[in-house]
């Protein structure tokens, strides 16, 4: 199975994970999804008054400069790790 495979049946396992995932690792899962699909971030770091936006913008960011292969595949291992909860 290519990495292009693994990575859209990780989405598909990552709506049906046993439990939901705590606050960062589901930053981390948006981070690395954002970074494999789209690429380094880009556009305005939102407002004070928009947290949400601010956590999920700086965690995208924090990965600015993975290949988006890379993210990829850290993504697949991360939803795997959940899946095997």
């Amino acid at each position: 199975m290519s990495l292009q495979e693994q990575f859209a049946q990780a989405q598909l396992d990552s709506k049906n994970l046993p439990e939901r995932p705590d606050n960062m690792t589901l930053l981390k899962i948006y981070a690395l999804f954002k970074q494999a699909s789209t690429g380094d971030v880009s556009g305005e770091r939102p407002g004070f008054t928009d947290m949400v936006g601010r956590a999920k913008y700086d965690a995208w960011a924090s990965l600015k400069g993975t290949s988006q292969d890379e993210a990829m595949q850290q993504y697949v291992d991360l939803i795997e790790e959940l899946k095997d909860l």
